[in-house]
């Protein structure tokens, strides 16, 4: 091949790679951490000292006595990313089948309540115990994200609108149920329930003044599960479809309404094992703040991974070393909302890909595969394997694309190699329409 062909291959991987959107979820971390930095500034602390506390925080403290306090901070950052991780899945999961599930939080608190039940009410073997108690707060999260869907697929009704609702109902029955005598402390009028039994909690995995437990564990499944669920499941490959367009879905024989009802059912039981996360291992009681702001952070942690399920555990740790060492930073005089203006940054920027594209001049997401570009230059289509790791799949539905990341919509029908298209892998439809 001669020089001319060489350099016309680079040029088209290059500008695959700058077109992808692991690219723009990159850049928006970036630029986050470059706009925190003026905030810092204005506040009067020093920027190097205010990250580096936030490293020091989250990941590794060279300056700790002995090895066990260095690698503390990397524990703390796993212990609040799990609760994140697990929530992320969730909302991914739906957000594949065109869903927006914001009811997270009212999931995590029926989850979380459901767990602490059967933690604290019920006498069982320790291993039995815990099994039971997640058993019990995914069912539970699953019946009450289930509402949701099948008021979708009866009546159409949205589901963003129904799941804020029924955040309100989940806040309001929270401090209800607090309030009754057996949901409290023998002797306490406190608005918390009593701890769950050893049998029922989980396991530390390292002594104190670890904080991290077997709740890793559990999310390290959930990635699994996730994984097989949309990949190689028939449900998976069901949702997938309805995501990407139910119309052609319902042409094909695929119940559409069962599949919305069946998937938003399976995200609020990863939602409600979030829950039990809190209930059984974070905290080991349920009080008022037990969901703190996991559902809402499960959103920019599904939409920054890519609802993929290795981005959204890494997306996940992210947010939990932002939170571990925002503790950190807030020792040198910078405010802990620093983190939230942080995450809200990076929200903003995956929501808006094209103000990330036009920020850096990058070119637009090539809709043809890599492969397909190199074909037709005439090149060998075995190369194209130089610039597989940034190979992003194709837009879905072109409507849904266009709603959470802003792009044109029109997205082609066919894949990146001109065969099926993959499915819904970025952001919800918008519309609430019956599917």
């Amino acid at each position: 091949m001669n020089k001319t062909a060489h350099q016309s291959k680079a040029m088209i991987v290059l500008r695959h790679v700058l077109g992808t959107r692991w690219l723009v979820a990159i850049l928006a971390v970036l630029i986050a951490f470059a706009l925190g930095a003026i905030l810092i500034v204005m506040t009067g602390a020093s920027v190097s000292e205010a990250y580096y506390a936030m490293f020091r925080g989250a990941v590794f403290d060279p300056n700790a006595a002995s090895f066990q306090r260095q690698i503390k901070p990397l524990t703390d950052s796993l212990f609040y990313a799990i609760p994140l991780i697990i929530g992320g899945l969730g909302l991914a999961l739906g957000f594949r089948a065109g869903l927006f599930n914001i009811g997270g939080q009212g999931q995590v608190v029926f989850g979380a309540l459901a767990a602490v039940w059967v933690g604290f009410s019920l006498h069982l073997p320790p291993v039995l115990h815990t099994a039971v108690a997640l058993g019990a707060a995914m069912l539970a999260g699953a019946v009450y994200a289930g509402i949701a869907g099948v008021l979708k697929a009866r009546t159409g009704a949205n589901e963003v609108i129904v799941t804020i609702m029924l955040n309100s109902i989940a806040g309001l029955a929270l401090g209800y149920i607090l309030s009754q005598k057996a949901w409290q402390v023998a002797g306490s009028n406190q608005p918390q329930t009593p701890k769950v039994a050893e049998t029922a909690a989980f396991t530390r995995l390292l002594p104190a003044p670890f904080k991290l437990h077997g709740g890793i564990v559990i999310a390290l499944l959930a990635v699994c599960v996730f994984w097989w669920l949309i990949e190689r499941s028939t449900l998976g490959f069901q949702l997938r479809a309805v995501g990407a367009n139910p119309d052609a879905a319902r042409t094909a024989g695929i119940s559409v309404g069962s599949v919305t009802a069946a998937t938003m059912a399976i995200s609020g039981a990863f939602m409600g094992l979030a829950g039990a996360n809190e209930a059984l291992g974070t905290i080991g009681y349920v009080s008022r703040d037990v969901a703190g702001s996991i559902g809402f952070d499960a959103i920019t942690v599904a939409l920054l991974g890519r609802n993929k399920p290795l981005g959204t555990f890494g997306a996940g740790l992210l947010f939990g070393a932002f939170k571990a060492g925002g503790y950190a930073m807030q020792a040198k005089g910078v405010p802990i909302n620093m983190i939230l203006i942080l995450q809200s940054v990076i929200v903003l920027l995956i929501a808006a890909p094209a103000l990330v594209r036009w920020l850096f001049r990058l070119p637009k997401e090539n809709k043809t595969g890599l492969r397909a570009q190199l074909a037709a230059l005439g090149a060998d289509p075995a190369d194209a394997s130089v610039g597989a790791a940034a190979d992003a799949p194709a837009a879905t539905d072109g409507k849904a694309a266009g709603a959470a990341t802003g792009e044109p919509e029109g997205a082609s029908a066919q894949g990146t190699d001109g065969g099926e298209r993959e499915p819904q892998d970025w952001a919800p439809e918008s519309k609430g329409e019956a599917r």
